[in-house]
């Protein structure tokens, strides 16, 4: 998602000065939204996707503070700034030991406001676009997404790719973590040298140490050459450990001593070799259980763990499905060869309304096998219910559920009474006029159920 303009929300009960902020930040060359509220600003989050808020301290209902938290508990990494009157200037000072970006005493000069404004923004990594160099957003040019959650996320990345901090990535299968990594990679000081990839579930445990620190030749039964291993092809730059949760325990003590020195001995060697490598890595699996039940060392966890990102799962960024759609259409050859378009509305109303377990990935591979299938310029449903394996079942209308629910236990209903209307009634609590119209909506006849029994 290209950035235009740089996002501003407004949080004051005070109209002539939400008019006033809104005219001088417009001025400014920002998009601005105002409201009058903390809660109006929490209901904006989620579609406007602020780089920045701005919010009076005193306001009736939800204060600037606990505004403050809510959001920071949501996305710590998006700047607030306070503005706050002379009497309340220690709870203003307060408020940015809590992390709150800056805070202004009104009045407030146009110029100072500006200044904060500029530097609050300089902290989130975007620019908009032709306000810098292209290159600005080139790290995260294959994550395509427009939806808030993503766009909360990318902000975040974009932060830690400039430390050294190790990041674990959380995500179900097929979210895109190893997407992620690459990206911060790529916006990171180390992006001139190698990314390396390593998924610990594909390794055989006796081959973790190998495989990692490298071996000399002859150090075990078909060792016929040395071989560097992964810590020194991506030196300088940047090892992700995707599935990091099924590395072997008897090899995760040897992992946090080379994290630990910065060193390694590779298998058959006595001399240590120094490294310089950020470690990035990934998992779906809950590593705080997997401590509880001795599978992952509690040391390890918090060497990894500096900073983690969790990749929501394509189901709650269903936004996303109409545009991943269409971009991996327009990706794959053959639907260029074949002259195909789009998909039919029916076909992209099964994508929207499928649950997608496997997330991204099961889109590109439900994408692909649509595309291989397909004779026509327009993908049509039933190709996409294909694809699905009829997983998507689609989700019904909340009308369509509550009849299937009526239905489904009127029927129990009647199969635990035989088909005896008045006890059946009295189960459910309704009168025997009212269980008979029910019965009849459903084209249920209470002697079937009799029937049924003898």
């Amino acid at each position: 998602m290209t950035l235009d303009k740089y996002r501003i929300l407004l949080v004051d009960d005070d109209n002539s000065l939400l008019r006033l902020l809104s005219m001088r930040l417009t001025a400014a060359d920002y998009e601005v939204t105002a409201v009058e509220s903390g809660e109006q600003a929490l209901a904006q989050l989620t579609h406007f996707h602020p780089h920045l808020i701005i919010t009076d301290l005193q306001m009736a209902g939800m204060d600037g503070l606990t505004l403050f938290n809510k959001i920071h508990s949501r996305n710590p990494s998006l700047p607030v700034m306070i503005l706050t009157a002379h009497g309340t200037i220690p709870e203003a000072v307060e408020a940015t030991s809590r992390g709150v970006f800056s805070y202004l005493t009104k009045p407030f000069d146009s110029k100072i406001l500006l200044e904060h404004v500029a530097r609050a923004l300089k902290i989130t990594g975007e620019t908009p676009a032709g306000k810098s160099d292209t290159e600005n957003s080139e790290w995260r040019k294959e994550i395509v997404t427009r939806s808030s959650l993503m766009e909360s996320l990318l902000t975040q990345a974009r932060l830690v790719a400039d430390s050294e901090a190790s990041v674990l990535i959380r995500g179900d299968s097929g979210t895109g973590k190893e997407l992620l990594a690459r990206a911060i990679h790529k916006a990171s000081p180390r992006a001139s040298a190698a990314f390396i990839a390593l998924n610990c579930s594909a390794i055989p445990e006796s081959l973790f140490e190998s495989e990692l620190f490298g071996h000399t030749k002859g150090s075990f039964t078909g060792a016929t050459r040395d071989y560097p291993g992964l810590f020194r092809a991506a030196e300088g730059g940047t090892l992700f450990l995707d599935e990091i949760g099924d590395m072997p325990l008897s090899f995760q003590v040897k992992l946090l001593r080379a994290l630990q020195e910065r060193v390694i001995r590779p298998v058959g060697s006595t001399a240590a070799v120094p490294i310089d490598v950020r470690i990035i890595s990934a998992t779906h699996q809950d590593l705080e259980l997997a401590q509880q039940n001795n599978e992952f060392r509690e040391d390890l966890y918090y060497r990894l763990n500096v900073v983690t990102l969790e990749i929501p799962s394509l189901a709650e960024r269903r936004e996303d499905i109409t545009l991943l759609a269409n971009h991996f259409l327009h990706a794959f050859p053959d639907a260029t060869k074949k002259g195909i378009t789009e998909f039919s509305s029916e076909a992209m109303e099964a994508m929207l309304s499928a649950p997608w377990p496997g997330n991204v990935r099961q889109l590109y591979n439900a994408v692909e096998q649509a595309v291989a299938l397909s004779t026509t310029s327009l993908v049509p449903a039933s190709l996409v219910q294909r694809a699905l394996r009829n997983e998507s079942a689609e989700l019904p209308s909340f009308t369509e559920a509550r009849s299937e629910f009526e239905r489904d236990y009127l029927t129990q209903l009647m199969q635990i009474t035989d088909g005896n209307v008045t006890k059946a009634a009295g189960i459910a609590k309704r009168n025997r006029t009212e269980f008979y119209k029910l019965l009849k909506k459903h084209h249920l006849e209470p002697s079937q159920f009799k029937a049924a029994r003898e």
